[in-house]
């Protein structure tokens, strides 16, 4: 599980990168569904993959936007 926390007024600048670029996922880190709170500060994200080392890779392409928890689940 990804907890994404938004950077004060970042929200419109990320759902624009979104639109323009996509997730920016790389090949085999799967997104598998989201949830964003009611202030929009905070987006719960379910993704897969068998190599935890991309999620840094992903990660770099946000971090300017947004703080990122990673959550294991099994």
């Amino acid at each position: 599980m990804v907890i994404e926390k938004y950077k004060l007024n970042c929200y419109d600048r990320i759902y624009q990168r979104f639109n323009e670029k996509g997730r920016l996922l790389p090949a085999g880190l799967n997104y598998l569904n989201s949830w964003v709170n009611r202030e929009q500060s905070i987006c719960y994200q379910l993704m897969e993959t068998n190599d935890e080392q991309l999620f840094p890779i992903w990660v770099n392409q946000w971090k300017d936007l947004v703080d990122f928890e990673i959550v294991p689940i099994d």
